[in-house]
């Protein structure tokens, strides 16, 4: 049982960290340097359990490890925006980091907002303030950990944070991935049933989501302890979205089609989106 003074126990309780953080170790020391500024400890024990990635589609962690890291975390929001603070300063009711007491972000959201510490007095006692791309804040009185574990419980609301608060949460590390998108027949099941068919074959697996409309539908799902994400879809004509570590491409190609003939359809192409992996049939409907 997670230790219930412990918050980083509960959110792990709830929420698998990857077996490897990516960009989730580094010199502490040699960062904090770099930054000017010492970092709260219960955000280092969030990077070096989680690293960089996603949690529940909401909110992605920054570090300040790993070559080529896109979201790494820095001192950049007063070269950023300070230019357009001297132009509509209604709008920039904090100073910017490293001004005193600024804002340092230490995530951002699916919408580009910036989740950020107010560096008011100690580390350990650093609010955080939602700073969305409509210049709206939101400010909550805890650290990351405290914040996270709140978010996660469903005990904090936010307004500028999105995600299906229906769903269980969840942590996507940021690996490389392929996409293949693999069109097939419709089969003589219905849709729904095609749906449990795959999940079924792939379990286990976790709900991300869906969408109806007029008739159409995309039903987005993980597979649990695999980097594995798959969309099922007839939005966009019939077809099964399929994302995975390029390493573990023949894996997922053998486990995806085996599903796909378990749910009574026929592959007749199998399109390369993004990577490098072939999932290339040999005829309109028998895969190679």
């Amino acid at each position: 049982m997670p230790r219930s003074d412990d918050p980083l126990a509960r959110i792990v309780g709830r929420v698998t960290p990857p077996a490897v953080p990516v960009d989730g170790r580094g010199d502490w020391s040699a960062s904090e340097k770099v930054l000017g500024t010492r970092l709260p400890e219960d955000y280092k024990r969030l990077v070096e359990t989680y690293g960089r990635g996603d949690f529940w589609g909401a909110l992605c962690l920054r570090t300040p490890f790993g070559e080529g890291n896109p979201v790494r975390l820095a001192a950049d929001l007063l070269d950023d925006y300070g230019p357009l603070r001297e132009d509509f300063p209604e709008d920039y009711p904090y100073p910017l980091f490293p001004e005193p007491g600024g804002l340092l972000a230490w995530a951002a959201t699916e919408s580009s907002a910036h989740v950020c510490w107010l560096t008011e007095g100690p580390p350990e006692k650093w609010p955080v303030v939602i700073w969305s791309r409509d210049d709206d804040y939101e400010r909550f009185d805890c650290g990351a950990e405290a914040f996270l574990d709140g978010l996660t419980s469903r005990s904090i609301e936010s307004e500028l944070l999105h995600h299906d608060s229906g769903l269980a949460p969840w942590f996507d590390p940021a690996v490389e991935l392929d996409h293949v998108y693999v069109q097939l027949t419709e089969g003589p099941r219905p849709y729904p049933e095609r749906l449990r068919i795959l999940r079924d074959a792939l379990a286990p697996t976790s709900d991300r989501g869906g969408y109806a409309h007029e008739g159409a539908r995309q039903d987005h799902f993980a597979v649990d302890g695999r980097d594995w994400l798959l969309t099922y879809e007839t939005a966009y004509g019939h077809q099964l979205r399929v994302a995975f570590p390029p390493g573990e491409s023949a894996e997922a190609r053998r486990a995806v089609l085996a599903a796909v003939e378990r749910a009574g359809c026929r592959v007749t192409a199998a399109r390369t989106v993004h990577g490098t992996s072939s999932w290339a049939t040999e005829g309109p409907d028998e895969p190679r």
